[in-house]
């Protein structure tokens, strides 16, 4: 072995010691935070791994950018191999890849070449997009700003000096297998001809620029945001977001368990080791803030900020749990501060991530819509972070919005968010000849479904005509079903969202009692809250149904037959659709919506709006915010509203009562007479008499 390749054997291990122990001390820091369940369904989460990480589906949901980092991903998997070929050469200078078939390995030639090149290009276009278009969720402050450069400075580096090694290879030997590399021998061509000392020389000054770019890279990484390059894959497996199970149910909390004195998270070490994993994994390419109702209209809450907040948390506190003084140092050195302005470890210990991270403001703006979530293309469960901290507030500290305090009230004692009487339940349904559970068990009857009406339904005057019309529908097409009346609850999906475990817990417990009594298997609903909250979050408690929406239901009769319709078909119509977020993105439900609309109304013309389906923007009455008053920014419904009239159909569609009531309000927010209908009002106004 040659002194050259001795030296560099040695940098390459202490190089590679050091990012062990970088790999071994951020592990380390997960070991302080608390157990998450996320083994099985090994076969769904390795789908999820290559969808998502390797085909990149999610970054590729972004037109411009999506396909420039797409393309920097996809090199990157394609040099590594020339990577670990040009380390192990400069280790062991026997190695080659002669083993290979001479075909394959020119097949790598050449996909090496191109996908150098397209990188080239990508970082190219990524360094006039931060430089010069400056997209507004890119910006952040100097240092991640300053990291990124770095990065792609980097990136950059190492296609320039990989084409250099091969180019100047190529010059000295012509003849080598690897003029299969069409770029680099293009390359090669001018320099044929000087001085091989020249060629030698510049050989080594590239190969070494290039093998301590590499490995500085590597380095760099786990003290960068870029850390995701390392952390993504593992996240996106061990992510839930895109199954297995039902997408957005929310962590359980088991209340019950002996000696658990904190319910909920104030800080990182409360949090799940997921949790903390997102934190790593966080890009911070604002996807997640650019499509976040909140922050479109003017709010604090960022969603980016949130994962962000808890990584800087991870980084300051777990050192010191883990009794590494030595990383205040550095703490210090990050944050600017000098030897006076030095935070102290008592000081950290103090603090914490709720309050002195993130304010209790931007944890009440969020809806719960899951926009944040279906955007990330590394697999972050903001809601996770959001919700467990609401339930520390809620839970521990009885800190919450005044104004949600009359909603617990109301929900505890009459069984919904309104001080309305549990025996009003079923007053819209008076002359409909609808019977309930109990009357039909006492006749000894069952019915095919249970028609799960829910609180607005029961109570709102706008909701009570789609109950009305919906029941007029499951009548015309003789389905029999009956309704529980007075034993309804409220499913309890606002207090969960708030942070109030224990009266969801309550609530649904009653409910499971109800349905269990009455041997219940199929409940049809036409509120989406009910829906995902029945049918995705009620087993984690014993109650399993097969829960189905209004909208699939009416497909499915429509489908069948079994509506009758008026043969007048009526005049043409415009309409269009506003997706809710708990039938859209919880539960990916858009075309059933679409097609009752279609079937019920053959004539009528569908408009989508600029946002639409998985890209649906929130109503703004979701994770409790249709109890709570928006006094920060624009009205999110009103937002809503303008996108929807902004298509210049005659008519609105929705098929969710929250959505009903805010899309409504907007749009007479905006002097418009634009009606809004439930997709079930569309089609109980065609039946036949």
């Amino acid at each position: 072995m040659r002194i050259e390749n001795a030296v560099f054997l040695i940098v390459l291990l202490l190089a590679a010691g050091f990012f062990s122990y970088n790999v071994q001390r951020l592990l380390s820091y997960l070991s302080i935070a608390l157990p998450d369940d996320r083994g099985g369904h090994p076969l769904v989460r390795l789908k999820n791994v290559i969808t998502v990480a390797f085909l990149q589906k999610k970054i590729l949901r972004d037109p411009v950018a999506g396909p420039m980092h797409a393309l920097i991903f996809w090199g990157f998997c394609v040099l590594t191999a020339g990577t670990i070929e040009l380390l192990l050469h400069g280790s062991f200078p026997a190695f080659s890849y002669d083993f290979l078939p001479t075909s394959l390995y020119q097949f790598y030639s050449i996909s090496q070449d191109l996908f150098g090149a397209l990188v080239l290009g990508a970082v190219a276009f990524a360094f006039y997009r931060r430089l010069v278009l400056h997209p507004e969720r890119l910006e952040g402050d100097n240092l991640e700003h300053s990291d990124a450069l770095i990065i792609l400075g980097a990136i950059a580096g190492l296609m320039v000096t990989m084409f250099g090694v091969n180019a100047i290879e190529l010059a000295l030997d012509p003849e080598s297998i690897t003029r299969a590399k069409p770029l680099s021998f293009a390359l090669s061509m001018p320099l044929r001809g000087l001085p091989i000392g020249l060629l030698n020389g510049a050989h080594a000054v590239f190969w070494w620029a290039h093998a301590l770019l590499v490995l500085a890279f590597l380095n760099f990484l786990p003290y960068s945001k870029h850390l995701h390059i390392v952390s993504s894959i593992p996240n996106v497996y061990f992510s839930n977001s895109q199954g297995p199970g039902p997408k957005g149910v929310i962590r359980f909390l088991d209340l019950e368990a002996e000696n658990v004195e904190q319910f909920g998270a104030a800080d990182v070490d409360q949090m799940t080791w997921k949790d903390l994993l997102d934190g790593y994994t966080c890009t911070e390419c604002g996807r997640c803030t650019s499509v976040c109702p909140a922050h479109l209209t003017g709010k604090v809450l960022s969603p980016r900020k949130i994962i962000i907040d808890t990584r800087r948390r991870l980084m300051e506190k777990a050192p010191l749990l883990l009794g590494d003084y030595s990383e205040l140092a550095h703490h210090a050195l990050v944050h600017g501060e000098g030897d006076e302005g030095s935070t102290s470890a008592t000081a950290i210990l103090e603090h914490r991530l709720l309050d002195n991270f993130i304010t209790e403001e931007e944890l009440w703006q969020c809806t719960t819509c899951r926009a944040c979530i279906q955007e990330c293309p590394v697999g972050i469960e903001h809601l996770d972070h959001i919700v467990d901290m609401r339930r520390n507030l809620v839970l521990m500290e009885s800190r919450f919005p005044p104004e949600v305090l009359p909603t617990f009230e109301s929900m505890e004692r009459n069984g919904s968010p309104w001080a309305f009487r549990p025996d009003d339940r079923a007053k819209w349904a008076e002359g409909m000849d609808i019977p309930t559970m109990a009357e039909l068990v006492e006749r000894g009857e069952s019915p095919e479904i249970l028609f799960w009406v829910g609180c607005m339904g029961s109570f709102d005057d706008r909701s009570k005509k789609i109950s009305v019309a919906f029941a007029r529908i499951l009548q015309a097409a003789g389905v029999p079903f009956a309704i529980l009346g007075q034993e309804e609850t409220c499913n309890g999906d606002p207090a969960r969202r708030m942070g109030n475990e224990y009266l969801y817990q309550t609530l649904a417990k009653q409910n499971i009692e109800t349905l269990t009594r009455y041997d219940v298997k199929t409940i049809v609903t036409f509120c989406p809250h009910c829906f995902h909250q029945i049918g995705n979050e009620y087993p984690q408690l014993g109650g399993n149904y097969e829960v189905i929406h209004h909208s699939t239901y009416i497909e499915r009769l429509l489908e069948a037959g079994r509506v009758p319709f008026d043969t007048d078909a009526g005049k043409t119509l415009t309409m269009a659709y506003h997706d809710s977020c708990y039938l859209g993105r919880y539960n990916d439900v858009y075309d059933a919506p679409r097609e009752t609309l279609r079937r019920a109304l053959p004539i009528v013309t569908m408009v989508e709006p600029e946002r639409t389906r998985d890209r649906g923007m929130c109503c703004g009455a979701g994770g409790g915010r249709m109890f709570m008053e928006e006094t920060q920014g624009k009205r999110i419904n009103v937002e809503r509203a303008e996108q929807l009239l902004a298509t210049g159909a005659d008519m609105l569609a929705v098929a969710c009562p929250f959505c009903m009531t805010m899309i409504s309000d907007g749009v007479k927010a905006k002097d418009s007479e634009v009606p809004v209908f439930d997709i079930s009002e569309v089609v109980a106004s065609r039946l036949r008499a």
